[in-house]
């Protein structure tokens, strides 16, 4: 199959090949044609598989047809969960609609100062892409009306259920008109996605492409035991040593830990700079867009990184820390291995993290290496074996060695 097969206006034919797509991925496939058929679709879709031109690609089609709706507002509303995320979409929704005339996007998110985004929001555009938070501020305020609204997308819905967003969405939800296409988007389909789908979407139609066509197959995946904080500190610093890495980058669990390898890696004389929540606005925008520019070559961040970001020389993805869910690994190594390159994903796990290895396994369907770098070799395991059992010997001779209780004196 090809795009042209997709029955797309020859403005955004011409986009697709500008950017060198060849053949439609298999979300695309399945998800662009039930789009334009007006249905409501509920896909499983993780990153990296070409989800976000599978609704932006037909929401674009439908916006040079003429609005049922005369006035402002949007006609396509895409929620997302985080900042990074919805520029992304943003920026793949401009750069689709390069080639139409008059089809505008608008982004808006926290951490920007609000005059500047009622500029955006007073004049006419056709597609917002935004955050639940600062979208009800804006609703509230009154700055947005959807009385033209066509479309409304829910991307990444596991991640914003995640981070405490369902309230928000269904309030934003009841903002609409009921007459509305809704397309819901997420990397799994549990029991809390299926129930909001139950409650947003009309009869949808469900799309969930085979899973060996969902997980990366050009990343190789990699796992170093560690015994300690220490032990993991010096694995690292010889990974970083022995690696020809483009650009990569580095997890960790949480947002004070990031801060600390920074300064941890700049003291070691490499260009790195952290990435994670706490951070102003203006600043994660600088960073990425250094990264982007390969002026900065290893990004410790959060799973504020995990998804959102498109950059094609990610060669390496490092878990300092493993994440809390194997869904999360998924989206964290998709940063590299992009756009058919081949990419290595890398883990430093503790023994006690064995379990958890092994259900990122059966998840992703690839066995995982297990890697060891001489004269760091993992010793914490030979000597949890002997204390273990030496623990049972001493068990084991405890009962020969118990002290028998005296015999009672006859009186």
């Amino acid at each position: 199959m090809s795009f042209k097969d997709l029955n797309l206006q020859e403005e955004l034919l011409r986009t697709i090949e500008q950017k060198g797509y060849k053949t439609p991925t298999p979300i695309q496939k399945l998800a662009i044609p039930k789009i334009l058929e007006g249905k409501d679709v509920l896909a499983c879709a993780h990153t990296g598989t070409g989800k976000t031109a599978a609704f932006l690609l037909p929401a674009l089609k439908k916006m040079l047809d003429e609005p049922t709706c005369k006035g402002n507002g949007p006609r396509v509303l895409i929620l997302v969960p985080t900042r990074e995320l919805a520029e992304q979409v943003a920026k793949d929704s401009i750069n689709y609609s390069r080639n139409l005339l008059k089809i505008k996007t608008v982004c808006i998110y926290g951490g920007v100062p609000y005059p500047i985004q009622k500029r955006e929001l007073s004049k006419k555009y056709e597609i917002l892409v935004a955050t639940p938070g600062r979208l009800i501020d804006h609703i509230e305020r009154g700055k947005i009306k959807f009385s033209r609204l066509e479309m409304l997308v829910l991307d990444e819905a596991d991640r914003m259920l995640d981070m405490g967003f369902i309230q928000d969405v269904e309030k934003i939800a009841s903002f609409t008109p009921k007459e509305h296409q809704t397309l819901l988007f997420s990397a799994t389909l549990s029991k809390s996605i299926l129930k909001l789908a139950e409650n947003l979407l009309n009869d949808p139609i469900s799309i969930q492409p085979e899973s060996g066509s969902m997980k990366p197959k050009n990343i190789k995946h990699q796992i170093y035991k560690v015994d300690d904080l220490s032990h993991k500190h010096r694995i690292l610093e010889k990974l970083l040593e022995q690696t020809e890495a483009n650009q990569a980058i580095i997890f960790t669990s949480t947002k004070a830990y990031a801060d600390t390898l920074e300064d941890d890696l700049k003291e070691k004389g490499y260009n790195a700079s952290a990435l994670h929540g706490d951070m102003k606005q203006f600043k994660r925008t600088k960073i990425l867009q250094k990264f982007h520019a390969k002026k900065l070559q290893f990004l410790v961040a959060t799973d504020v990184a995990a998804r959102g970001l498109n950059i094609p020389n990610v060669s390496f993805v490092i878990n300092f820390d493993l994440p809390r869910t194997k869904e999360d690994y998924i989206h964290r190594i998709g940063r590299t291995g992009r756009a058919n390159a081949h990419g290595i994903a890398i883990s430093l796990a503790a023994n006690k993290e064995n379990e958890f290895v092994k259900k990122i396994e059966e998840f992703s369907g690839q066995k995982i290496d297990v890697l060891t770098i001489e004269g760091l070799e993992p010793r914490k395991q030979t000597f949890i074996k002997a204390k273990k059992n030496f623990r049972n010997r001493f068990d084991k001779n405890q009962k020969s060695f118990k002290r028998k209780k005296p015999a009672r004196k006859a009186y």
